[in-house]
This record gives C-alpha cells, sequence and structure tokens, in this order.
C-alpha cells in the first residue's frame, strides 16, 4: 500500500461527505425569475460558442444542462438520482419535464465543457454592476470615499477544495481521495460581487502561482486587499510599475531599510522603506509600511500608495479589515451553497458545480442587494445566509396567497427581525473603539481634518 499524501484527506473525513438524506427544496417563483431573466439570456448568447466547440443540440444541450447544475444548487437535490427523478416530473427552471437516463445524465455531467459555465458566470457579473448602480442603498462613508480614488477596489484570496468522492474506480484503487482542485477569487469591496474567479487541479496550487493571471486581469488604478499568500517582493514591484495598488500585512522577520518617516507617534508608525536587505532580493519600488497599536499588539501593513494624503493610516486598516468579504464568499458558497459537497468524482464535474454555485452566490447578493436598498442600509447590514434560508418561508407565504416580491417580504419589519435579516450588532466586539480611537490619534496628530470624509468606517463594524 502506498503512502498517503498528508496534504489529502480520506473521504471519510470530510463531514461533507456524510450521506444526505433530504428532499429538494420547493421551487421558488422569485428566484426562478431572476435566473430565468439574468442566466438564460447569458445561456443563449453562448449558444454559437456552444456550436463551435462541435456539440449537437441534444436533448441534454446547454440551456438544459445550466438549468440541472443551478437546480443542483439552488434546491440543494442531493444527487443525481433525486434530479433525475425531478426532471421527469417538474418543470426545472426553463427547461420542461423529460425522461433521461441516469447513465446519460451522469455522462454528460464528466464530458459537458465546463468553459460553457465559465462563459455563462461572465456574462451574469458583467450585467449585475448595473443593477446594483441603479440602487440608492447607503454605503459607508469612508469606503464611498477611497472608492473615488481608484478605479476597483478588490479582496483576493485563495481556497483548497474538499476531497472528492471516490466514485470513479480509478479513484476508488487509490489508497486516499484526492482534493478537488484550488481555487483563487477576486470580490469586490463595495457590491461584494465576485468578478473573477481562476481554478486550478492542483489542490496544493500556490496562490502565488495566480500572480500573473491576477496582473494582467486588475484594471490599472485599482486597488486590492490580500493576505500574506501573495506575499513576494517581486510581486509587489509588478503591482506598482503597472501601476495597481494593493494593501496587505507585513511578513514576520521581514527585512527593510526606512526611506523617510511620515509620522512616528507611540501608537503609530508611518514610514517609507525599501523592502529587502541583501543584494540577492532586494524590492526594487519602495512602499509603506504602517504599524498600529491595538491592546499592547503592533499590527503591521504594507501599501504601495505612497501618499498618505490619498490613503490615510485609518483607511487603510479599514481597508484591510474588509478582505473579510472573501473569507465569507468562501464560507458561504463552500458550507450554504455546498461547494463542499462534490456530487460528482471527475475534475470536470467539479468545475461545472464552481461556475455554477459562484453563479448562484452572485444571483443571491443582487438579492441581498434589493434588500438593502428597500430598507436603506448597507449591504454588510444583510446576512447572505439568513435570506437563504428565509427564501424557504418566503415560497410559504406565496402559496398563502402573499403578493408581494422577496425583497418586500424580508424587509417587512416582522420578517426582518424573526428571520434575522440584518445583522445584530455585537457589542463584544472591540474593534469599533479600536478605530474610534486610531481615528482620534490621527486628528490630534493633524493627519486627518476633524470632518475629513475618510473618518467614517470602511464596513460596519461588530455585526455577527
Amino acid at each position: 500500500m502506498s503512502a498517503i499524501d498528508p496534504r489529502r484527506k480520506r473521504a471519510t473525513e470530510n463531514p461533507d461527505h456524510s450521506h444526505r438524506n433530504h428532499v429538494p427544496a420547493p421551487a421558488d417563483a422569485e428566484i426562478e425569475q431572476r435566473l430565468n431573466d439574468l442566466v438564460l439570456p447569458a445561456v443563449y448568447a453562448e449558444m454559437e460558442y456552444y456550436r463551435k466547440l462541435g456539440l449537437r443540440n441534444r436533448l441534454l444541450n446547454l440551456p438544459v444542462m445550466v438549468a440541472l447544475v443551478l437546480t443542483l444548487i439552488w434546491r440543494r437535490v442531493p444527487g443525481v438520482c433525486a434530479l433525475q427523478d425531478l426532471l421527469a416530473r417538474e418543470r426545472v427552471l426553463w427547461t420542461r419535464p423529460r425522461r433521461v437516463a441516469q447513465s446519460s445524465l451522469t455522462q454528460r455531467f464528466l464530458t459537458f465543457p465546463a468553459v460553457l459555465f465559465e462563459r455563462v458566470l461572465y456574462r451574469v457579473l458583467a450585467r449585475l454592476p448595473e443593477r446594483i448602480a441603479r440602487r440608492t442603498r447607503p454605503l459607508p462613508t469612508g469606503l464611498a470615499a477611497v472608492r473615488e480614488r481608484f478605479s476597483a477596489l478588490y479582496a483576493c484570496d485563495g481556497t483548497t477544495l474538499e476531497a472528492l468522492f471516490r466514485k470513479l474506480q480509478a479513484l476508488q484503487e487509490r489508497d486516499d481521495a484526492p482534493l478537488a482542485g484550488h481555487l483563487l477569487a477576486v470580490c469586490d469591496l463595495v457590491t461584494h460581487l465576485p468578478v473573477k474567479v481562476w481554478y486550478a487541479e492542483d489542490p496544493s496550487t500556490n496562490d502565488k502561482a495566480f500572480g500573473a493571471d491576477l496582473l494582467a486581469w486588475l484594471p490599472g488604478n485599482s486597488l486590492s486587499v490580500f493576505d500574506l499568500g501573495f506575499f513576494a517582493f517581486p510581486f509587489f514591484d509588478a503591482l506598482t510599475a503597472a501601476g495597481r495598488y494593493f494593501v496587505t500585512r507585513l511578513r514576520a522577520k521581514t527585512s527593510y531599510t526606512v526611506a523617510r518617516v511620515l509620522l512616528d507617534t507611540p501608537r503609530m508608525r508611518d514610514r517609507i522603506v525599501h523592502l529587502g536587505l541583501y543584494r540577492s532580493n532586494p524590492s526594487e519600488h519602495p512602499v509603506r509600511l504602517i504599524e498600529v497599536q491595538f491592546d499592547r499588539t503592533w499590527y503591521s501593513y504594507l501599501t504601495n500608495v505612497l501618499d498618505p494624503q490619498r490613503l490615510n493610516v485609518l483607511e487603510v486598516v479599514q481597508l484591510y479589515d474588509c478582505r473579510w468579504h472573501i473569507e465569507t464568499a468562501f464560507l458561504l458558497v463552500k458550507r450554504l451553497l455546498d461547494l463542499a459537497y462534490l456530487w460528482v468524482g471527475s475534475l470536470n464535474g467539479v468545475q461545472l458545480q464552481v461556475w455554477a454555485t459562484w453563479l448562484y452566490y452572485a444571483i443571491l447578493i443582487d438579492l441581498c442587494d434589493g434588500i438593502a436598498d428597500q430598507l436603506q442600509v448597507p449591504l454588510d447590514r444583510i446576512s447572505v445566509e439568513m435570506v437563504a434560508r428565509g427564501l424557504y418561508y418566503y415560497v410559504g407565504a406565496k402559496a398563502q396567497d402573499y403578493t408581494g416580491s422577496a425583497v418586500e417580504y424580508f424587509a417587512e419589519p416582522l420578517n426582518c427581525q424573526d428571520l434575522g435579516i440584518v445583522k445584530r450588532l455585537d457589542r463584544r466586539s472591540k474593534r469599533p473603539a479600536q478605530l474610534a480611537q486610531l481615528r482620534e490619534a490621527l486628528r490630534a496628530a493633524g493627519v486627518i481634518p476633524p470632518a475629513a470624509p475618510s473618518s467614517g468606517p470602511l464596513t460596519s463594524p461588530g455585526f455577527r
């Protein structure tokens, strides 16, 4: 027996691979309408590319496959067998009932080109910002101010997918269950929408391996927030040379030399530095090193925005706090939308699920933004998880002759409170007080004026 790679998990060690015995959720007319309005036009726009790939207009064509995969996610269908029964008895989105052999359906998941789903995803994502821009829900003051100085604000991070089901014979003969791959995702800090996703089959792929692709994709004058997975001097230099900006943390024991001191107080330091002390690995471009003390602990941040008038200390700290949006996105797509539960044992099927899950997640974000607009609160205040779970009750209300939309249903005071649509303030959180102290210290030092637009919080802090 061969040794098991410690980087891989056994299928039995993944709680998401436990047997699921629930039945499909009931259909929701509101979500169906949104999927029809946003996804179906994108599907038909890809039919020409579908034919260019040499695919015939068979029973399980592109519109049918997109409808089936989205239904697996949206209605939480337990697997292909349950999907086969559902398709034989119900209209599945825009697809009429039809009988299909389970073997045919399974084979289609193994061979249907996943690139078609990826193209549909990006067509839909291109439409959503326009819808969101028409809404008037408030933005946190600080985030609105920073957004005016950059073309876009992003959070970037990677995650490893869970273990594949050992359904294929090739997987059953192995001693371990291979992980399903690695994802790198970019989310917009303003809209919370995913804007770009990369997939790698090798689960041990390092985030830095996506650096060239990320740099080529990022628009000019954009600002990205990322964690230490991207920490590399050549990557920082490439971003600076290309006119792309970043905010990240300082890795422990990183050497540097101080070129200029911008601010130096007992609890704050803002300096221009050159990373690296030795000729073998120095950085070519200077960066700002910002250090702030909270509760006797020093936190260090790096940015290549060298002008403190363009991005002050408080804004850097708050922008890095916004990086949590990408972590929340991964949590929701993997646990709430079951991307951690992979229905097939093939990498092609995994990619179908990846693109479709991010597509449905974007539809959910659009719905939550509509609720935020109705309630006139920032999008950060809306719980995506509770909206997704609350759709069950909305379907029940529609069955009892409720005539309003989902946005109106969730915005009603009683439903909003009972279903937890608006996040509660976490009064145990120390972050609001820490940021308030930092703001006052910067005002006392003359860094920001008393009525500076950037003094508002970038997020709605202290929610849970």
